[in-house]
């Protein structure tokens, strides 16, 4: 058995969730800074965010579980060196999103603060480009799931018209996935990696 678990705060993860079954598990970490990390709604009351990523990535090399890493990269981080904590965390996979605008969804929690323009990310992108596990999400590449002028709308319940159906409806391309490096190697067994 394959399993993937995508945590949007570390303070979730304990070592019972890690084990035998577990083959990845993904971490946000939008900024090594904890006063930003305060500021943009990732701290975790006096539990320091950073402390619990090293130790949750401590756990999974313990037992054995790939450990990604997800950043969403906006106004409060877009111009920070990660080169150095992330080459320390050594993740299998570091995927970097650029802050994207969906109407309805993140446009209510005044997201537009934290937009960037693509040469922004861009010039992000160049400045950690010798991290190799880099995985870059540009707003162009996150809009095949049926985003349109910013809009996201919702497809029909899997519930109401089965699965087939409900994914004609939800606006996924297959090839756009494929070209995003949305498939690849995640089960423990076929990475190899060296513990």
């Amino acid at each position: 058995m394959n399993s993937s678990s995508q945590v949007d705060g570390v303070s979730f993860i304990t070592k019972t969730l890690l084990g035998e079954y577990q083959d990845i598990l993904s971490i946000s970490c939008d900024r090594f800074d904890e006063d930003t990390n305060q500021t943009i709604g990732r701290a975790q009351g006096r539990k320091s965010h950073l402390d619990n990523l090293f130790k949750v990535r401590d756990w999974c090399q313990k037992y054995k579980v790939a450990f990604k890493i997800n950043s969403v990269i906006n106004t409060f981080n877009v111009d920070e060196d990660m080169r150095e904590n992330i080459t320390e965390l050594n993740p299998v996979r570091w995927k970097v999103f650029q802050c994207l605008l969906i109407d309805g969804e993140n446009s209510l929690r005044e997201a537009e603060n934290f937009a960037i323009s693509d040469q922004h990310f861009q010039v992000f992108l160049e400045m950690h480009s010798s991290i190799s596990c880099l995985v870059p999400e540009a707003n162009q590449k996150m809009r095949f799931l049926d985003c349109r002028e910013g809009r996201k709308d919702p497809s029909k319940s899997i519930l109401d018209v089965g699965v087939e159906e409900a994914i004609q409806f939800s606006g996924f391309d297959e090839k756009m996935f494929l070209k995003r490096g949305g498939k690849y190697v995640w089960s423990k067994a076929d990475m190899r990696l060296e513990w």
